[in-house]
């Protein structure tokens, strides 16, 4: 057998070996990330959820140390933007979700990101699938950090609210704090400007959503007894099982 042929035969594994990081690193999705809330981005074409925590929704409220309801979810999305500002991002991809979504652990410039936004208040460890930030959590709550300054209802809790839902936060909320916060996406005034679109359930039972440009848009009223909410973008609203208005 020639020589030059086993030298190659030998230099096989070597070559294969060396080929192992990129074949690790070939899920990483990295590049500038369009924040759309505290717990969703998109790098490129590509939708990540970020794993392990869980964060205000744009429209949700919550309270101050003084009892004034503030736009948690808009101040959340808005310290991770500030944060990540002009940083590269890197998602080690974990698994996609039912919505599509890349589930991701995601660092900035070589940092946790998900650890940055549970240590300083704006989103909660996600429990349900990882333990993670259970001990941030912890450091943001004796810190009175973010969220944790007054009152606030959990994200997970949130989304499916009523009136037995736990409150939380550092202080004692005040007596109508219940009412505000299960409330905040379904209040007569829009939650905050970002969040306008408005969704109602027609008399069929389905969930319609209108645009301020709808045709019908200035006839809805918004009232929670009525199952009427506000969403933040199309996406938010066809997410949550509407559909929009043929007119």
């Amino acid at each position: 057998m020639p020589r030059h042929f086993l030298v190659s035969r030998m230099l096989l594994p070597a070559i294969a070996l060396s080929l192992l990081p990129a074949a690790a690193d070939a899920g990483d999705i990295t590049g500038a990330a369009k924040i759309r809330d505290a717990k969703q981005i998109t790098i490129g074409a590509t939708r990540i959820r970020l794993n392990g925590i869980d964060a205000p929704s744009l429209d949700q409220l919550c309270l101050n140390n003084a009892g004034e309801r503030w736009t948690c979810g808009v101040a959340a999305r808005d310290e991770l933007i500030k944060h990540t500002d002009g940083k590269n991002w890197t998602c080690h991809e974990l698994r996609s979700d039912r919505r599509g979504r890349q589930v991701a652990k995601c660092e900035v410039d070589g940092e946790d990101v998900q650890q940055w936004m549970v240590k300083n208040g704006w989103a909660l460890s996600y429990v349900r699938v990882s333990h993670d930030y259970d001990a941030d959590e912890k450091a943001a709550r004796e810190a009175k950090a973010g969220m944790w300054q007054g009152a606030f209802i959990a994200p997970w809790d949130w989304r499916v609210r009523n009136k037995k839902t736990t409150i939380l936060g550092a202080v004692k909320p005040p007596p109508n704090a219940h009412a505000i916060l299960l409330a905040s996406a379904s209040g007569s005034v829009a939650p905050s400007p970002e969040c306008t679109i408005k969704g109602n359930v027609n008399s069929s039972g389905e969930c319609i959503y209108h645009t301020p440009k709808s045709r019908w848009y200035a006839q809805i009223k918004m009232n929670i007894a009525k199952g009427t909410r506000w969403f933040c973008s199309t996406e938010e609203a066809e997410a949550a099982g509407c559909r929009e208005t043929r007119r």
